[in-house]
């Protein structure tokens, strides 16, 4: 059984969809590969502005009056 053919999202390239690829099922390895350096580099920015925003929303939940 062959695999199937897909069209990449992104490029417009041709791939074959394995059943053990990593990333989403309509881009082709090379851009799945590109945007999870991407990722990688963005993510502990992402990461510290996510733990700012839930200290702050945790902060006036527990401390803010009910006047």
């Amino acid at each position: 059984m062959a695999f199937p053919i897909k069209t990449c999202a992104l490029c417009g390239e041709e791939f074959e969809l394995k059943p053990d690829k990593p990333g989403f099922a309509n881009r082709c390895p090379d851009c799945t590969d590109a945007e999870e350096e991407k990722r990688s580099i963005d993510q502990p920015k992402l990461d510290r502005e996510a733990n700012e925003a839930r200290r702050e929303a945790m902060k006036n939940l527990l401390y803010r009056k009910d006047s």
